[in-house]
């Protein structure tokens, strides 16, 4: 079907790793809000960064869904 896409169903506690590290070294991001653009925070260092949703779904290699809080 034509205009079919899919999102995946990032929340917040998930753990993402991209695919380019911080300048920390770290690869690791926690998701804490979601919604057309999505906060990560840093597992090494707690930096705070606002990514599209879009450019998540791009640069992300894993999502970890054990650390989310039930």
């Amino acid at each position: 079907m034509a205009g079919m896409f899919f999102l995946y169903p990032f929340e917040p506690g998930d753990v993402v790793t991209l695919k380019k590290a911080h300048p920390c070294g770290g690869r690791e991001w926690n998701i804490l809000r979601v919604g057309s653009d999505i906060t990560l925070v840093c597992v090494k260092c707690g930096r705070m960064m606002i990514l599209p949703r879009r450019a998540l779904e791009k640069a992300c290699v894993q999502v970890d869904t054990s650390a989310r809080q039930k």
